[in-house]
């Protein structure tokens, strides 16, 4: 048996496996590398969004909810005049007047049956208001109340247990709590629903 001593090409073959290791080793480099930038990206989009959620839900708690509860009694088109003269053009109340006073006043099984009471915050939303965004175009957040639970007192602040000027009562007053509200919120940028984030708020009015 004759032994082959020809090793014309090993060098060739050794340099290609290592050039296609080390194509492999890069390849798989700028792979990892932009899955990371893609999801760096997701994940600012989502914070963001999340944030300009939580301004929403801050600016409709602490201020356009409490003012649609001193002016509900008025008709929707005035109530969202009304609104817009306070807030601007971007809130938009989108609720019956009916619906909105049901909402507010009454307990969720009391509601009137074209009220939505679904989880889904666009869906038949109650009021939408625009958020201006320091970079992009703005968020718009769709606010909905689900759920209504009726507290411990109404809505005529007036004290019934107390003392007077020259008595001192051990009665305990508890905090007025005249309803409690489960609203549900989604924030999207308005060219782009798929940069959105959803909270749920329990609100005591």
């Amino acid at each position: 048996m004759n032994r082959i001593k020809n090793e014309d090409g090993f060098a060739l073959v050794t340099s290609l496996m290592l050039t296609l290791i080390s194509l492999t080793i890069v390849m798989a480099l700028l792979y990892m590398m932009t899955q990371s930038i893609h999801v760096s990206g997701m994940n600012k989009r989502y914070k963001t969004a999340v944030e300009a959620t939580y301004g929403g839900a801050e600016i409709y708690a602490k201020d356009i909810l409490p003012f649609i509860m001193r002016n509900y009694s008025s008709s929707t088109s005035t109530l969202s005049s009304n609104l817009q003269t306070a807030f601007g053009t971007g809130v938009q109340l989108n609720s019956s007047e009916s619906c909105m006073r049901s909402k507010l006043t009454k307990s969720t099984a009391n509601w009137p049956a074209g009220c939505s009471n679904t989880p889904n915050p666009k869906q038949n939303y109650d009021m939408s208001f625009t958020m201006a965004a320091v970079k992009g175009s703005p968020f718009v957040v769709y606010s909905k109340i689900v759920d209504t639970v009726k507290g411990n007192s109404d809505t005529s602040g007036l004290q019934l247990e107390g003392s007077g000027v020259a008595e001192s009562s051990t009665v305990l007053t508890p905090q007025s709590i005249p309803y409690i509200y489960r609203m549900e919120l989604q924030g999207e940028r308005q060219n782009n629903p798929m940069a959105q984030a959803n909270i749920e708020v329990l609100y005591a009015y």
